[in-house]
């Protein structure tokens, strides 16, 4: 079954996500993914309001850069969400834009090598594991949650290059692509992060999220999108509205619609 979801834009005012989310919930969409773009918005406080204003819907942030944040920090956040709002919550993490993060001063020599170092003591700290680490960039020192999860969450990472989609695979339990990724990519992404699930010795599915751009509240386009990507070996599809979208709460509406569609395929 393809899980469909819908993206609230972070050129939306923040003020804007109340209505956005309540009208996705009422619709019975299955997801509203939100971004950490610099510099409009957090993504974790977006997700805390968005959860706290719904009562079924689930809240994805894709995603959140790690340069900008220790990662102490992130597993904390992404434990209290999941403490606060159990299984209603997808996190991924990802390089960021460089150019952004040369603006803040956090620009890495080697964004893969970093990303790798998150990722694995992430997951590690999220299954509530004491971490003592002397990476070339992630440092901690006896750090433990006080308040993991209960159940350990699924870790997300985004990615696009093969080097990259192979870290995701090897390190991440499921990888997020951009909405600018044709087909045929989607298929080698999902090759790709196979591969390195398996050389890592990973046998739970590795689940792929593929973002993908629709124009207007085209509904039989967006249904054929969906499927598109589902065949291509996505999991969850997410709707992307355009930049400059109107109406998002007519459009994660139309959202609802392709999912209570594409979800019977």
């Amino acid at each position: 079954m393809t899980v469909i979801g819908a993206i609230f834009r972070p050129q939306n005012p923040p003020e804007r996500l109340r209505s956005v989310a309540r009208a996705a919930d009422e619709a019975g969409l299955e997801e509203l993914w939100l971004w950490e773009d610099c510099f409009l918005e957090s993504g974790i406080a977006a997700a805390a309001a968005a959860l706290a204003w719904t009562d079924r819907l689930r809240v994805g942030i894709g995603v959140l850069p790690v340069p900008l944040r220790n990662v102490a920090l992130t597993a904390m956040e992404i434990a209290t969400l999941h403490r606060l709002f159990p299984g209603r919550v997808s996190v991924g993490v990802g390089h960021g834009v460089q150019d952004w993060m040369a603006q803040v001063g956090e620009r890495v020599e080697s964004p893969l090598t970093l990303l790798r170092e998150h990722l694995d003591v992430l997951g590690a700290l999220l299954r509530g594991q004491e971490v003592t680490t002397r990476g070339r960039y992630v440092q901690l020192d006896a750090v433990a949650l006080g308040w993991p999860p209960p159940t350990p969450p699924l870790v997300l990472a985004a990615a696009s290059g093969p080097r990259t989609l192979r870290l995701a695979g090897e390190a991440a339990d499921g990888t997020i692509l951009h909405a600018g990724m044709p087909l045929d990519l989607v298929r080698q992404a999902r090759q790709l992060v196979d591969e390195g699930a398996e050389a890592s010795g990973r046998t739970e599915r590795h689940l792929l999220i593929s973002y993908v751009q629709i124009h207007g509240n085209d509904r039989e386009a967006a249904v054929e999108m969906a499927r598109e990507r589902a065949r291509a070996g996505a999991d969850h599809v997410v709707l992307e509205p355009a930049r400059d979208e109107p109406d998002p709460e007519g459009f994660v509406r139309m959202a609802a619609e392709v999912g209570s569609v594409v979800g019977k395929d």
